[in-house]
């Protein structure tokens, strides 16, 4: 049986530093335009066509000698004259600006220490061997998003050493006999089917007020769709 456990006034930094652990998964949120592209693709997942909080998946690694906390995932890290397309390790601080993400969730599924080594064995095997973020197949993933039968089929623009975000945390977690969305190959998998996962977990969701503009302009939107009222 799963449960969501909301945190309150915490930054991002305090908010990670307390809750990751080894082998369990990080979601995030972003105010970037790409973020909001991505939330709003995977609408189709929700009855109500609500767009997702959610763009981005990874899984903590644990903290080292450094003192600091590390995560695996498969990213596009765009730095001044550096950029890294793939799997790859980075600190949590990566996540602290609150402005940028905007929305943070941990989900603990409660590993045996044996699963969270064959998790993170397969993360740092791929790391090694420098498998490459797939934008291609996030495309392939988009498109299944508009048409249900496809996301049980191999992705329409499948291609070998690469997974994005979200798909990559999922074959992780295969390899610790998790399936985390159960019909769905691997390279279809979204954030948003991590978050809706029926696999028994404790989630842990920052939760955040949301800010007064956002807050008004949300209320426009509901008060553009209520029916006018006839005047006599």
């Amino acid at each position: 049986m799963s449960q969501t456990i909301k945190i309150k006034g915490m930054s991002n930094r305090e908010f990670l530093e307390s809750y990751a652990r080894p082998g369990r998964i990080g979601l995030a949120g972003g105010s970037t335009s790409i973020d909001k592209a991505i939330g709003r693709a995977q609408r189709h997942l929700d009855a109500d066509k609500a767009w997702s909080q959610w763009s981005h998946a990874f899984v903590f690694q644990g903290q080292r000698v450094d003192g600091q906390h590390w995560v695996i995932e498969s990213d596009l890290q765009i730095n001044r004259k550096h950029i890294r397309l793939g799997v790859q390790e980075n600190r949590i601080s990566k996540f602290f600006d609150d402005g940028y993400y905007t929305h943070l969730t941990v989900l603990d599924f409660d590993l045996a220490p044996e699963q969270v080594g064959r998790v993170l064995a397969e993360g740092l095997e791929l790391v090694a061997n420098r498998v490459k973020y797939s934008v291609r197949e996030l495309f392939g993933t988009l498109i299944a998003l508009r048409y249900a039968k496809l996301r049980t089929r191999d992705n329409l623009l499948d291609r070998d050493k690469s997974f994005y975000c979200s798909a990559f945390v999922h074959h992780l977690f295969r390899t610790a006999q998790i399936d985390l969305a159960p019909g769905l190959t691997v390279k279809n998998t979204t954030p948003e089917d991590i978050w809706r996962t029926a696999v028994p977990h404790t989630c842990y969701v920052l939760d955040r007020p949301v800010p007064q503009g956002k807050l008004r302009k949300l209320r426009q939107r509901v008060k553009k769709r209520l029916p006018k009222r006839r005047t006599k």
